[in-house]
């Protein structure tokens, strides 16, 4: 299997990178072999640096991430030292190159695939053109669990459904060994993960002051004001001057650090399901000086949760009457209700037709081929050869519900496969990508680790991103899962202007 390296045009055979130093006349002399061109000025500066110095800068990171609190949860779960739920992403302090050439293709690919998901979205809510031409079985979007009929016919303004959306772009060796950019999952419902994007910018621009005048680093730290540009530009007519929250679920969520920075960052109420009323249609949070009305909602609540009268009964992390004020346009709710039929991984490998059909393009960005285990023939091509393959429960998420065949023990597979026979269509499968690499600083040194990539794509008036995204890397040797909750890290990511 050809394997791609993100700074290295050929991977050392011990999995070791080496980096040669000599002193000629008093000046160090650093040579690195094989270094791709955008690479070449930081892996010099790298091989100049002692590991001593490199591990005290990441022992300096932890103890500022975990002063500031920046952790995730994971439920039900406990580290390796019995600690709690509450963990550090860990950080590493090598960053993704990517040259701008590159990232202004992707961009354009992004820019154009959340277009026709929103197009999708708004479709299927109203005409539903796409069913009737038979480019998706009716099946598959009126009886999918994330399909909401009380979107029926609902107004959203500029028709934008996905106001957020966090697209996961992969990097995987084609046939000639070079590589190439894949979307390997559109998450549109409550895309998390901008906060450590800008927060991991924040502690290399600390740590590493020096690499940023000898680097054109495009920024990223105007994001909250793009997020907040896009949230007002979601309210309804008639509301000037919309007054905008982030409603999380509380403290005990796993993203509530991401929760509470942004509308710190933006400069907005941070909400509960408790601090919000209806009242003739209309929703006011509760104020020390009274009650004041709320124009748009920027949820980090799923579906389910949002309004008991409607969805959950037993849900106390919504407002009871949020739906009939939303259907009401009294009030914005962003992502939209429902939105999560288009990201569904059934719904997925329908992408590039969406595409097509609703803007007569061909996609920038391929799919991952995908196997549709609802399919007989494909079915039948996923249960011969599950040790060869990814498969995916359509409705998991976050590294949960998968199979990773090639690393998984028998008893696993044979799991899976009474899983999949029980209910094929609530299965996909995929090809195992060789997952792009990149040098990583681990305790034996710098070695590769393999890496993805979330790029945030806001939807208001305009369709417009950061220049950058979250870099996932999967710590441990050889693994292919760059989840958070499965001990993945995380990356600053460089884009480089030039």
């Amino acid at each position: 299997m050809y394997k791609f390296d993100e700074m290295f045009s050929q991977l050392p055979g011990n999995g070791q990178f080496q980096f040669q130093g000599q002193s000629q006349g008093g000046q160090s002399q650093v040579q690195v072999q094989g270094v791709r061109e955008h690479y070449r000025n930081y892996a010099l500066w790298l091989a100049r640096q002692p590991q001593e110095a490199m591990r005290a800068r990441r022992e300096e990171a932890e103890m500022i991430f975990r002063r500031v609190g920046i952790t995730f949860a994971v439920y039900g779960a406990k580290d390796e030292d019995g600690a709690g739920t509450e963990r550090l992403i860990p950080f590493d302090l090598i960053p993704r190159i990517i040259p701008a050439d590159e990232w202004a293709s992707m961009e354009k690919g992004l820019v154009q695939r959340v277009t026709a998901l929103n197009r999708f979205l708004h479709d299927v809510y109203h005409e539903q053109e796409i069913i009737r031409a038979g480019i998706i079985p009716a099946d598959q979007i009126l009886h999918n669990a994330q399909f909401r009929k009380e979107m029926m016919g609902v107004y959203v303004p500029h028709r934008i459904y996905s106001h957020i959306s966090g697209i996961d772009i992969v990097r995987a060796p084609n046939a000639k060994g070079e590589g190439e950019y894949y979307v390997l999952e559109d998450n549109l419902r409550v895309p998390s993960g901008v906060s450590y994007m800008l927060e991991d910018r924040k502690m290399m621009m600390r740590l590493f002051p020096d690499l940023f005048s000898s680097h054109r680093v495009a920024p990223v730290m105007h994001y909250p004001d793009l997020l907040l540009e896009t949230l007002r530009a979601s309210a309804q007519p008639g509301a000037p001057d919309p007054t905008v929250v982030v409603l999380t679920p509380g403290m005990y969520n796993s993203a509530y650090f991401e929760h509470a920075f942004l509308a710190q960052q933006m400069g907005v109420e941070l909400v509960e399901g408790q601090d919000l009323f209806v009242k003739d249609r209309f929703v006011y949070m509760r104020t020390t000086r009274g009650p004041k009305r709320v124009d748009v909602i920027y949820r980090r609540v799923d579906d389910d949760f949002l309004d008991p009268s409607v969805f959950r009964p037993t849900s106390t992390l919504g407002c009871e009457g949020l739906v009939d004020a939303y259907r009401s346009g009294n009030v914005s709710i962003c992502n939209a209700i429902g939105t999560g039929v288009a990201d569904d991984k059934s719904i997925y490998p329908y992408v590039p037709k969406m595409i097509e059909f609703y803007l007569g393009e061909k996609p920038i960005l391929n799919n991952v081929p995908t196997w549709m285990c609802r399919n007989p023939d494909d079915l039948q091509y996923t249960l011969a050869n599950l040790k060869d393959l990814v498969v995916k429960e359509v409705h998991g998420a976050g590294g949960y519900g998968m199979l990773v065949g090639p690393a998984a023990t028998k008893q696993e597979i044979e799991d899976f496969r009474l899983g999949i026979e029980a209910n094929p269509a609530g299965y996909i499968a995929q090809p195992t990508l060789s997952l792009s690499s990149c040098p990583t600083f681990v305790e034996s040194g710098v070695a590769p680790r393999h890496i993805d990539l979330r790029p945030f794509v806001l939807s208001g008036k305009e369709v417009q991103m950061v220049p950058g995204g979250l870099t996932r890397v999967a710590l441990k040797e050889g693994s292919l899962v760059v989840n958070s909750s499965q001990g993945g890290g995380t990356k600053d990511t460089w884009i480089l202007e030039v």
